[in-house]
């Protein structure tokens, strides 16, 4: 996808950028979403775009006050196929240490392929805590397929193909036909990522869950420019026990 494409894309979040839960480093990723940020020309969408972006995203927020859930609950299981459509169990994963859960948009989104890099640079420390990385998407398996072949992600990433694991874990919406139908004017088609009839997406949302299935730490944000700094992730697995 062209990087004019992903310049569009981001003006659909269109509230103040505030800091991504941990002080911004010299290699943060809030300094890297603020740098892709100051790259992208906001009057390259038209006026009217823009007004159903911010619409959409207004709406989002009333929709999805407290998106995610909370530090303290039991984080709900499933299975679901990873990108060579394989069953992976939550649950499974657990009996051998604490998983850090990320939910993201699809590959087509430039801020989610932020977080999933430098999630990637800090999976040695997350594994030498004991916890494995996995990724929960809507895209279809081959897209994700597609994605660990061109960007070398040593996680699995999984889809969810029924939207039941997003919406269990708070984070679901589904994409209104008004802003379908620009992203489709700026060649973004999700339907061509999800499967036919699916404009479901996640909020964008970090959980880290310890081995008995309790969530430690949590991150969501219906400003999908925020996320969980992968240091604070590090930081909430040296936290247990």
């Amino acid at each position: 996808m062209s990087k004019s494409l992903f310049a569009a894309l981001s003006l659909s979040v269109l509230l103040p950028l505030q800091p991504v839960l941990a002080e911004p480093g010299s290699d943060s990723l809030h300094e890297r979403i603020e740098a892709y940020k100051a790259g992208q020309d906001p009057d390259r969408m038209p006026a009217a775009d823009r007004a159903v972006m911010k619409q959409a995203q207004e709406e989002l927020a009333e929709r999805l006050p407290d998106p995610g859930l909370d530090v303290g609950e039991r984080a709900p299981d499933f299975s679901l196929p990873n990108a060579m459509g394989e069953e992976v169990r939550l649950y499974d994963l657990l009996e051998q240490g604490p998983v850090v859960l990320t939910f993201y948009r699809g590959a087509w989104c430039p801020y989610c392929n932020l977080e999933l890099k430098a999630l990637t640079e800090a999976r040695p420390d997350i594994r030498a805590q004991g916890a494995q990385l996995i990724a929960v998407t809507p895209q279809q398996p081959d897209q994700s397929l597609k994605q660990v072949r061109e960007d070398g992600y040593p996680f699995e990433i999984l889809s969810d193909l029924d939207d039941a694991v997003m919406k269990d874990y708070n984070l679901y919406f589904e994409v209104a036909e008004e802003l379908d139908a620009v992203y489709r004017k700026m060649g973004l088609n999700l339907e061509a990522f999800n499967g036919e009839g699916r404009r479901g997406l996640p909020v964008p949302g970090t959980f880290v869950i310890d081995r008995d299935g309790v969530i430690r730490a949590a991150f969501a944000d219906v400003d999908y420019t925020k996320r969980m700094e992968p240091a604070a992730v590090v930081e909430a697995l040296k936290t247990l026990e």
